[in-house]
């Protein structure tokens, strides 16, 4: 199957959302004494919580993603190491990468003295995004016997994820579960929307997941944002809740019938470019969005140069735009200072014949590293993460072993046009 531009400007699209919504929530104050302080937005201003209906797409990345991935493994003459190994190395090496970075920053932050509170916070700020890495790689690493059951059960397999997911979450450790059978219900999704079994159903998946998402809001005991505030509980992100799950099922249905409309915009030559464009920048935009925040706050809130309206008046939201505008400029900036280093995996040597037990044994170290920079950030309790960064370096290692070939131009993560062929890695990254 030949390239879908849609698929493609639905991982673009999910990108942007996610790097618009952190922003826009972003707030920053300067106290009499100098120091910096970060009111959550959600929690202050409650209302604000509904705008998470609008950024929170990251359903539509899976569903792209299991698309892909569909194509992908259905190619791969059941090579499932060396499939597993090239996903996961997509992921791994820019994350890799980015991560060495800021840690680098959080040890010489240390060892010059930078206030432990400060550092927690910037070193939390800098992986709030990370949660998406391993729920993406479990998924990878699953996706020859996901796929495997799709083949043969087709739209039972996401119904009964779904099913499971809602028991999971009354049984006690359940809701880690939870995080890969409701995204992978998602994921599971976009096989299923790749191979025809969706086809007319997009007003009934809105119907049924959009009624299931009221009712679970209204009458029942899950709040309305789709994003973690802090204090609330339930979460309906951490771990993803029955109605995120609901949202999951609309989002998806409300993808399917956008698609004629979406589909004759995007074979405008003009739009094409953008789309491809954001999509080829997808994994440093992804990775590296909240840095804009913090030289922005270095430069005019730590100066006292930022005008400060009250949190949440018509002025502060008047101010949202220049500053929205200004980080996006800044963004830019990085996107051009850190595009040499995607250069890292294309200079890497991958090798699809590795032993099977590097490969399982690194994605555990790996996983398991991800996940504590999501929970803890790069510097819990303004101290460099020992742990986490040795586990993260041995487990990239060993899913990367010396090989025999070069990765090719299609392997590279900043380079959309391998969608082509189905082995697109923007909805791999991101």
């Amino acid at each position: 199957m030949g390239r879908d531009r849609y698929v493609d400007f639905l991982r673009a699209w999910a990108i942007v959302s996610v790097v618009a919504g952190h922003w826009l929530i972003t707030a920053l104050v300067r106290e009499p004494d100098g120091a910096i302080r970060a009111p959550e937005l959600l929690a202050e201003i409650p209302w604000t919580q509904w705008l998470t209906l609008g950024f929170q797409i990251m359903p539509l990345f899976f569903l792209a993603g299991g698309y892909a991935a569909g194509g992908s493994w259905a190619a791969a003459s059941g090579d499932a190491s060396g499939w597993v190994r090239r996903r996961a190395l997509r992921l791994l090496v820019p994350a890799g990468v980015y991560s060495g970075l800021v840690l680098i920053a959080v040890g010489v932050c240390q060892l010059v003295g930078v206030d432990a509170g400060t550092l927690e916070l910037v070193g939390w700020a800098m992986a709030m995004q990370f949660w998406f890495l391993p729920v993406y790689l479990v998924l990878s690493a699953l996706t020859p016997l996901l796929h495997a059951a799709h083949l043969r059960w087709g739209l039972l397999v996401p119904v009964g994820m779904g099913v499971v997911a809602g028991v999971a979450a009354y049984v006690p450790y359940g809701g880690l579960l939870g995080y890969v059978l409701v995204w992978g219900v998602a994921y599971q999704l976009g096989f299923c929307w790749r191979d025809g079994l969706l086809r007319g159903k997009g007003l009934a998946l809105v119907g049924c997941g959009g009624a299931a998402f009221v009712g679970l809001v209204v009458l029942g005991p899950y709040p309305v944002s789709l994003i973690r505030v802090t204090g609330q509980d339930p979460s309906n992100t951490d771990p993803p809740s029955l109605a995120m799950l609901a949202w999951v099922v609309a989002q998806v249905g409300g993808c399917l019938l956008l698609a004629p409309l979406l589909r004759k915009v995007l074979a405008r030559e003009r739009v094409w470019r953008v789309v491809r464009g954001v999509g080829g920048a997808s994994m440093t935009l992804y990775l590296w969005h909240m840095l804009p925040v913090l030289i922005v706050a270095a430069g005019f809130y730590l100066t006292g140069l930022a005008p400060q309206p009250a949190l949440g008046s018509p002025a502060w939201w008047g101010l949202r735009v220049p500053w929205l505008v200004v980080l996006g400029v800044v963004m830019a900036g990085v996107v051009a200072g850190v595009r040499p280093l995607a250069g890292i995996h294309g200079r890497a040597r991958l090798s699809v014949q590795g032993r099977s037990w590097t490969l399982w044994l690194g994605l555990a170290f790996a996983v398991g590293s991800l996940a504590r920079f999501a929970v803890h950030g790069f510097a819990p309790d303004g101290r460099f993460p020992l742990l986490s960064a040795l586990g993260l370096a041995v487990g990239t290692a060993l899913v990367m072993p010396a090989g025999d070939r070069p990765v090719c131009d299609r392997d590279l993560p900043h380079r959309s046009s391998t969608a082509a062929s189905g082995n697109s890695p923007v909805p791999e990254v991101s």
